[in-house]
């Protein structure tokens, strides 16, 4: 009887070390596999932020150039130096009577973004041009520019 009594005694008491440790190692297997996909959702979620962003600077470039006849810069603009979510510094680099570019440039944890940190904008003459790249130097080919603008 005795014994009995020890054996519903260890039943009773729960994992044990090894039970425990086995799955805490499953759990962080799992976790690494599934945080680069992870990652790569708020990256893009963040580049979108970017987008956005850019897209507002464009349309409020062409309403100063339709009152002004030329195109300006953000403080003229009256336009944040920074995307809505603050993921992307923004920046006019060039602004005049025929085209202007503009740059975003990710910030924070979007830095982490290795092919899309930076985002620039060309209006020339009527036409849009977008590119993208890891540096200022925008060399990312076709298929990446499109996935860095969320095309």
């Amino acid at each position: 009887m005795k014994h009995r009594t020890i054996i519903s005694r260890r039943a009773a008491r729960g994992f044990t070390l090894v039970e425990l440790l086995a799955a805490v190692s499953i759990a962080g297997v799992l976790s690494s596999i599934a945080w680069p996909s992870f990652e790569g959702s708020l990256q893009r979620a963040r580049r979108a932020d970017a987008t956005l962003s850019m897209a507002q600077l464009q349309i409020v470039q062409e309403r100063w150039y339709a009152n002004r006849g030329r195109y300006g810069n953000l403080a003229e603009l009256r336009l944040p130096e920074r995307s809505s979510a603050g993921h992307y510094r923004l920046e006019v680099v060039a602004a005049d009577e025929q085209a202007y570019v503009a740059h975003a440039l990710a910030s924070g944890a979007q830095a982490r973004d290795a092919a899309c940190r930076s985002l620039r904008l060309s209006v020339s003459g009527g036409v849009t041009t977008r590119e993208s790249g890891a540096d200022e130097r925008f060399g990312n080919d076709a298929a990446a520019n499109r996935r860095c603008w969320n095309l």
